[in-house]
């Protein structure tokens, strides 16, 4: 155990659900611990605008079911400048803050990083429902956008019942497949496209019309936002194969609500895993799940290439949807 008596904890960029979990695991582990815990309100443009505040017990109860982030989280241009990052860092040392925990996406870990520079100490808690940060097999609010997509596509599927449609379901992601594939696969997806993987719309059309010729009346098609204009894609789709064709963009409903359980546990295991780490005495280093256990690694692991997309379970969703 090091000396260390004050930290902060910020939640970055996109919001997901879980992040609230992680912040309630790391402000009452601190507290635990005997150490004072600070909140930063709007990420890292309220750091550098110092909307800093202690937090207690009462802080953050009642906050392990609700979405979004109580800490709130904006876009900030300034924290990619020296004179930003300098700003930051002076508002935690003017505090005596000797720790900053961050929770966000591989964006905020390099904001984390850049604050390491100054000699802040730093550990980084992977919040996104893209699920694309390198270094660890789940990020938090991956879990919750996968299972809100299949259960707005068991609404829309009475609908592309009632009217014999294909409905094309665009899905977050950014240029990260991993919501769509395991939408998809839970969902029965006719066809899952990706951007890590080629696709061939005469194939998808081929399908869609056997499915027919066999007695089905819908087909639900699931799209990463990564692939490109899923309107055009719609188009050409119900050119090649003459059945109506509506487009669905969940957009970002994908963020919002309560978190599963898998997210609820996911966010106060890397939360508490990140004040032992900071006790420990490391600095740059990123939380990860990695085969169900909670490890540290570097945080420049983040910024590797991402691995593969499951090859496996994409072929199984083929496999399963001749």
């Amino acid at each position: 155990m090091v000396e260390i008596k004050k930290i902060a904890v910020l939640t970055s960029g996109g919001d997901a659900p879980g992040m609230n979990s992680a912040i309630r695991a790391v402000v009452r582990k601190s507290i635990f611990h005997s150490l004072q815990i600070y909140g930063v309100y709007r990420g890292y443009e309220g750091l550098i605008n110092g909307e800093i505040k202690e937090m207690e017990l009462g802080s953050v109860a009642d906050i392990v079911h609700r979405g979004g982030t109580i800490l709130r989280s904006a876009r900030c241009d300034e924290m990619f400048t020296k004179d930003g990052q300098k700003k930051a860092a002076m508002q935690l040392f003017n505090r005596g803050i000797e720790a900053l925990i961050v929770i966000g996406g591989d964006g905020s870990y390099r904001g984390a990083q850049d604050l390491a520079q100054f000699g802040v100490r730093v550990v980084g808690i992977p919040g996104t429902i893209d699920n694309d940060i390198s270094g660890t097999d789940y990020t938090i609010g991956f879990d919750t956008a996968v299972n809100t997509v299949v259960d707005s596509v068991s609404k829309l599927r009475d609908t592309a019942t009632s009217h014999e449609r294909v409905f094309i379901v665009e899905v977050m992601g950014r240029k990260c497949g991993d919501i769509a594939l395991r939408s998809g696969v839970a969902i029965g997806a006719e066809s899952i496209l990706i951007p890590e993987l080629p696709f061939d719309l005469q194939e998808i059309s081929e399908k869609l019309l056997r499915g027919f010729k066999r007695g089905k009346n819908h087909s639900i098609i699931i799209a990463a936002e990564g692939i490109g204009d899923i309107r055009d894609l719609a188009r050409k789709i119900e050119e090649y194969s003459g059945f109506d064709t509506r487009v669905t963009i969940l957009g970002h409903i994908q963020r919002g609500g309560a978190p599963s359980a898998f997210d609820s546990v996911l966010g106060a295991r890397m939360g508490g895993k990140a004040i032992e780490v900071l006790l420990e005495g490391k600095s740059e280093v990123m939380i990860s799940f990695i085969k169900n256990d909670i490890i540290d690694r570097p945080l420049k692991d983040a910024f590797k290439p991402k691995p593969p997309i499951d090859r496996k379970l994409y072929n199984l969703a083929n496999e399963l949807a001749i």
